[in-house]
């Protein structure tokens, strides 16, 4: 769009703006539908990381729909802001249902936390449906004074 285009069209639509080249509307109080992001092919992709440490607070099924990953990096270790989040993690079940396909999938938490964990055991089923992997991993770093666990990822 020319420049003269796209300024005449901010200046059409009151209360509009343009955002990234994404139209949004700032009257609106929620982040998810504050953006008007345009439907378009899914993007396959080795590693994703879950953004914000697999917080409710930025993913949803449509992430999962759009973003198709043969590795999924789950990073939360904070119960107390909902990382990681069980709605999250459901979203990849609903979001890889979806996907038409039955690529092979692995979830790689960092932490070995309860919600993983009772997501593990409360939705196996599904998972094995869905060709969803989950690793696990008895391997831990120690760097310093502290000690974590690790996965290994080969390509």
């Amino acid at each position: 769009m020319p420049e003269d285009e796209l300024s005449r069209s901010s200046h059409s639509n009151p209360g509009k703006s343009l955002v990234n080249g994404i139209k949004t509307n700032p009257a609106s109080n929620s982040p998810k539908s504050s953006l008007s992001v345009p439907m378009g092919p899914p993007v396959y992709v080795d590693l994703a990381y879950i953004p914000n440490h697999c917080s409710g607070k930025n993913t949803d099924p449509e992430f999962f729909k759009r973003v198709r990953a043969s590795y999924y990096v789950v990073s939360g270790n904070d119960a107390a802001n909902g990382e990681p989040s069980r709605a999250v993690l459901d979203a990849l079940l609903e979001g890889k249902s979806q996907w038409g396909e039955n690529l092979q999938v692995t979830l790689i938490p960092t932490h070995d936390t309860e919600v993983t964990r009772e997501w593990y055991q409360q939705t196996h089923k599904k998972q094995q449906e869905l060709n969803i992997m989950v690793l696990a991993s008895s391997s831990t770093v120690v760097m310093q004074d502290e000690s974590f666990p690790a996965c290994k990822i080969e390509f």
